[in-house]
């Protein structure tokens, strides 16, 4: 590959803009800057570890209200989806039960 005069001049202006940032940087100004960023960067950090601690937490209240509000907004869902999915599936020897904690859970019976 060739160095045309467009990678020349490409070149020569992206070593300009680092001498020139380096160049600000260094100054008083550019200082206060960094520190600024560094700050910024270190609150955002912060946030964003607390933000992944309470994930789980806010996952499971979700799923329960979104659980607790389908429940009481739809009392027929849950049968409503079941008689779906037999219907779809052919399963109808499955039936489902809630557990103490409010999952449903598929329960087949045994051969007699």
């Amino acid at each position: 590959m060739s160095i045309n005069a467009k990678h020349l001049a490409t070149f020569i202006l992206g070593a300009a803009a680092g001498v020139a940032a380096h160049k600000y940087l260094q100054s008083e100004e550019g200082e206060k800057l960094l520190e600024d960023l560094k700050t910024k960067a270190s609150d955002l950090k912060a946030e964003a570890e607390g933000a992944v601690d309470k994930a789980p937490e806010y996952f499971q209240e979700l799923k329960t209200k979104g659980s607790e509000a389908i429940k009481s907004n739809f009392p027929d869902a849950e049968k409503f989806l079941k008689d779906l999915i037999d219907k779809f599936t052919g399963a109808g020897a499955t039936s489902t039960t809630t557990t103490e904690n409010g999952d449903v859970a598929a329960v087949t019976p045994s051969a007699q």
